[in-house]
């Protein structure tokens, strides 16, 4: 039998995104202001969010409201199907069962939207004339683009310096959209000028492309700053995955006791995860949680738990994550998306909690499996998407070596579409695997900040 989809009604889109803030037993580290390292408050954040969003950041409310003129724009993709790669499973020759949840079916091609789109609602709401964030690869800023152009905002999008380079094609989307688009680090900013100054040739990393951003959003009132993860309200939106997949397993009969998503800032990850780590905490669900990150920018595996910026100029709050460094460049690696010195506050203590655990992925490894699920499955991942599948192959096969069945249950964020000159590069033996850089990290965490 080939590939199973299962659907829902659009009925059955979420009618409130799930806060596992409600449920975890521990609290997370608080917020820290960046000058008096004190707890910040509501009133810290409004420069750069509005209220509505700053509330849901601190909420402990467990069921939080989706609005309807957000899930009218939901239905558009929303459910998003579930399938059962039943092709792979037999190319594999495993006993496991491997679901993945799809998020590419979207218009603007990842799961991005599912954040995007109640940013840009909530910003207009309250007034915002115009949206800054950053990208790396290009699926976050493709996504808040289009919600922008939804909701009559403008759009100002900082890309990571070698995704720009890299990627055309998602620059064409989002300037078709209507975003104004700009190379980081540039000469815009304070923050690019000075980057640029010692760096001339910097490949530039998210940190950098979000000090940009929050740059300019601090410097006009009429400016609000947006983002793609790492932030419990974004996290908190993509929680749509999870809830979505949960109705769908049930669906199909079966279980997980895997999940997998790939991770770079966590939204991703936690959108499919969260539900599931909720149910583990009241003892209905027994799944492994696994993220699954690139090699060479290893945070949840490799870096340090402990408060550091969100960003390179210093700009943000701090808050105590999972980091490599707030200084700290990444390799070049195609998966853009994954190229963060940090992984989301909530993510990281989750793992800190024992509930979930992390793996890496070689780039090399992460496109083989990516080519290997097009040919079972008919689907060309994104690079990110494919340190989850990867993941997923990697438990696969253990089930096979083992002869005991298991439930995969994974989520490909997105398609490739975009990203075809990697694939191009790849099959050409162009790409290469980067080694986890612990001297250049080893000089980003000598950096850390101090905090009594």
């Amino acid at each position: 039998m080939d590939t199973i989809q299962y659907t829902l009604p659009q009925d059955r889109i979420p009618r409130a995104w799930y806060n596992i803030l409600a449920d975890l037993p521990r609290p997370m580290a608080p917020v820290l202001h960046p000058g008096t390292m004190k707890p910040i408050g509501p009133d810290d954040l409004a420069p750069l969010f509005p209220m509505s969003l700053i509330l849901q950041e601190v909420s402990t409310e467990r069921d939080i409201e989706i609005p309807g003129e957000v899930r009218q724009v939901y239905a558009q993709w929303r459910p998003s199907p579930l399938f059962r790669a039943r092709r792979l499973e037999k190319a594999l020759d495993t006993p496991a069962h491997m679901y993945y949840k799809y998020e590419g079916v979207g218009p603007a091609g990842s799961h991005k939207s599912n954040t995007a789109v109640p940013q840009a609602f909530y910003n207009k709401q309250e007034g915002t004339k115009r949206l800054t964030t950053e990208t790396g690869a290009g699926q976050w800023g493709s996504a808040l683009a289009m919600a922008s152009a939804f909701f009559g905002l403008e759009c100002k999008v900082y890309m990571v310096r070698v995704s720009y380079d890299q990627k055309p094609y998602r620059r064409a989307l989002m300037e078709a959209f209507g975003a104004s688009i700009t190379a980081s680090p540039s000469r815009e900013t304070e923050t690019g000028r000075a980057i640029l100054a010692e760096h001339p040739h910097s490949n530039g990393s998210l940190g950098i492309a979000i000090s940009e951003a929050v740059e300019m959003a601090a410097k006009d009132p009429h400016t609000k700053y947006a983002l793609g993860s790492v932030l419990n309200h974004v996290l908190l939106h993509q929680t749509v995955i999870g809830l979505e997949a949960m109705e769908q397993m049930a669906m199909a009969g079966d279980e997980p006791d895997v999940v997998l998503g790939c991770t770079g800032g966590g939204s991703n990850f936690a959108g499919l995860a969260m539900p599931y780590v909720g149910r583990k905490i009241k003892g209905q669900c027994h799944a492994r949680v696994v993220a699954v990150e690139p090699a060479a920018c290893p945070s949840l595996t490799k870096g340090r738990f402990t408060y550091d910026f969100g960003d390179t100029g210093h700009l943000t709050p701090l808050v105590k994550m999972h980091t490599l460094g707030s200084t700290f460049v990444p390799p070049g690696i195609h998966a853009g998306g994954l190229r963060y010195h940090g992984m989301a506050p909530l993510v990281s203590h989750v793992m800190d909690l024992g509930l979930m655990e992390a793996i890496t992925v070689h780039q090399l490894d992460a496109f083989a499996a990516g080519i290997q699920f097009a040919r079972s499955e008919g689907i060309i991942p994104a690079p990110e998407a494919n340190h989850a599948v990867a993941g997923a192959v990697r438990e696969a096969l253990r089930a096979k070596e083992e002869g005991k069945p298991r439930t995969i249950l994974f989520s490909l964020s997105g398609h490739g579409h975009f990203d075809m000159q990697s694939y191009i590069d790849y099959q050409a033996g162009k790409l290469e695997n980067y080694e986890y850089p612990a001297e250049e990290i080893a000089m980003a965490l000598a950096g850390l900040p101090t905090v009594s």
